[in-house]
């Protein structure tokens, strides 16, 4: 009975694990949306979070992946030669 025990909890593990891999994430804490444009948190706090849209509950912060996409978008700088034209 013991060895059933255990392989179901190792069962229910190994999907707790499947789901979270495939379940794509649409928004992320402010330490991942900092890292996943390649800048700190206290930057990203000061620079990039106040243009954004939060999502707030309570304490909790989400940065939609959607909205850094388009901070993203919107921040890059045209290429050189459409600045000189």
């Amino acid at each position: 009975m013991a060895s059933a025990s255990a392989a179901g909890s190792g069962g229910e593990e190994t999907v707790a694990k499947k789901l979270s891999a495939s379940i794509p994430r649409i928004a992320l804490t402010p330490s991942e949306a900092a890292a996943a444009i390649g800048v700190g948190p206290d930057f990203f706090d000061a620079n990039v979070a106040p243009q954004l849209r939060l999502i707030r509950r309570g304490r909790k912060r989400l940065v939609p992946v959607s909205e850094l996409e388009r901070w993203v978008a919107e921040s890059a700088e045209a290429p050189m030669t459409e600045q000189l034209g």
